[in-house]
């Protein structure tokens, strides 16, 4: 099941990087009457304007994966550095951490709307991403990193004067790195969806991705209901993968903390 999840990813991150080249037809050029059924020369049918949903679906797809991306490794990296640290000084737990919490009981929908609001830009979306995945992901790196703190190689690294740097580097994060990856599948696939969502409300900052897709979809998906299972599915497929691979290095990470 692991290796099935990592050769759907990494299938998926091909096509939807390849996509924008793959496409055979302009994304904004009509190519038959709106809300045509799939035929010859456009194989899932046309949207509202007419346009191919097949080149605007392959176009689509790198914007949210490259945004998605950035945001998850951001959010997990910012996380899981406050999460560590928080673990081995207790400064940092009662103040970085603690404004972390706050920040966690904030809707994630309200916090992509406010910072949207105040930044409109792809910038303005992945920040308000990270914002959603570091507290997530600092829970989850404090609580791995308090079940090897006190083991006898880092107490050990403590009595020789070994600085924070040393213990996090070379004592803690060898044990906690296969869960901090895992984290970084899970909070890869909160990013999709949020993306995802920006592109819904209209808020997402660019022309073209699969949760606009969506919404544009949805007045005619009576006529052409593969201009909204397409993306809709897309969005699925992506996020399914992502989770089969987080599953597959969690399960080996307990191995490691056993």
């Amino acid at each position: 099941m692991r290796r099935a999840g990592f050769l759907l990813l990494g299938a998926v991150i091909v096509l939807v990087l390849l996509g924008p080249e793959l496409a055979p037809h302009s994304v904004t050029a009509p190519v038959g009457p709106p809300y045509a059924p799939p035929g010859p020369g456009r194989l899932l049918g046309t949207d509202h304007l007419g346009r191919d949903v097949l080149s605007r679906l392959l176009a689509g797809g790198r914007p949210l994966l490259l945004t998605s991306l950035l945001a998850a490794v951001a959010g997990t990296g910012l996380g899981a550095l406050t999460g560590l640290l928080s673990a081995l000084l207790r400064w940092v737990n009662a103040t970085l951490f603690r404004l972390l919490d706050v920040l966690a009981a904030v809707p994630p929908v309200l916090l992509l709307l406010l910072v949207l609001t105040a930044l409109p830009s792809r910038a303005g979306l992945v920040l308000a991403v990270v914002l959603v995945s570091a507290p997530l992901s600092a829970r989850v790196a404090r609580a791995t990193a308090d079940q090897v703190r006190h083991r006898g190689h880092v107490e050990a690294a403590v009595l020789r004067g070994e600085g924070i740097g040393w213990l996090l580097t070379r004592e803690v994060l060898p044990l906690v790195a296969g869960t901090l990856l895992a984290d970084l599948g899970l909070r890869f696939v909160l990013s999709v969806y949020l993306v995802a969502a920006a592109g819904f409300l209209g808020i997402s900052g660019t022309g073209s991705d699969w949760g606009l897709l969506v919404v544009e979809a949805l007045p005619g998906v009576a006529l052409q209901p593969w201009a909204l299972l397409a993306p809709a599915l897309a969005i699925a497929l992506l996020a399914v993968s992502a989770t089969l691979v987080a599953d597959g290095v969690g399960a080996r990470a307990k191995a490691v903390l056993a």
